[in-house]
């Protein structure tokens, strides 16, 4: 099955043809473009009607399609969700190879549980599926949601290919939203850290005009860097607090997270 989410070139006609030559070839065509995440939902949510287990993974096949037969060993050995790990990032550039382990580390840190170097290619058990299916958060964080699905797992591990053709469709810009979004839909952290970084800036506040009290003065700036340093903290603190409500939002309001403009079975 596979899933296009509104791509502004020739996919989907290929994906007609191939259906008629071969049935078993299926596709789902999004509207619009609707994002990687809901692809995969959408995929999921109609494999699961008739399928036992489900496997996702990326069109640009870097993540080795071998790897599913091993990863079916381990589904028929009792585990319900997989997960494709990567041993290697030598295709990485520098900074893309940096980056994802400042942001597994950060996450971890913040208590999102993630298992590192794996994306979104895993083979999931129809009643894990399920559950899966059951969360009905507007902006669902995949990778972070299924670790704590509490089903057994299992890890295989493969060498990641550069890509053969065509280029990425994650520019840092949309990495950053990703990584963000993962923050945002899993753990509170964010907002406590305000908190502690307030009641810091408080005590703070105290210390130095007590100091001022007792006759130690320093340089006028002190009283320009404490604005600064305070005004700074406050329109951050809104910031991410508007992220939180934005969220609240757009999942009180219970829009669909995707529209599918056809299908074939």
């Amino acid at each position: 099955m596979i899933i296009d989410d509104g791509s502004c070139d020739h996919t989907w006609q290929i994906i007609e043809q191939q259906h008629h030559l071969n049935p078993r070839i299926k596709g789902i065509k999004f509207s619009r473009n609707f994002g990687h995440q809901n692809a995969l939902l959408a995929g999921l949510e109609e494999a699961y009607k008739t399928a036992d287990a489900m496997v996702t993974i990326d069109a640009d096949l870097q993540d080795d399609p071998k790897m599913i037969l091993k990863m079916a060993t381990e589904y028929f050995n009792g585990a319900d969700i997989v997960y494709g790990v990567r041993n290697n990032r030598e295709t990485d550039t520098w900074f893309k190879r940096n980056t994802a382990m400042l942001f597994y580390k950060s996450l971890n840190l913040l208590g999102v549980q993630l298992v590192q170097n794996h994306a979104d290619f895993r083979l999931m058990s129809k009643r894990s599926v399920a559950v899966l299916l059951s969360y009905r958060e507007q902006n669902l964080f995949i990778r972070g949601i299924i670790p704590k699905l509490g089903f057994k797992t299992a890890k295989v591990y493969y060498k990641r290919t550069p890509r053969m053709a065509g280029t990425s469709k994650y520019p840092l810009k949309k990495m950053l939203k990703f990584a963000w979004d993962g923050v945002t839909a899993l753990t509170i952290a964010p907002i406590r850290f305000i908190s502690s970084s307030g009641i810091l800036a408080i005590l703070i506040g105290l210390l130095l005009f007590i100091a001022q009290g007792i006759g130690w003065n320093h340089h006028w700036f002190m009283t320009v860097a404490s604005v600064w340093f305070l005004g700074g903290l406050q329109l951050l603190g809104i910031g991410i607090v508007g992220e939180y409500i934005g969220k609240i939002g757009t999942q009180v309001r219970q829009r669909p997270r995707y529209t599918i403009e056809e299908t074939l079975r």
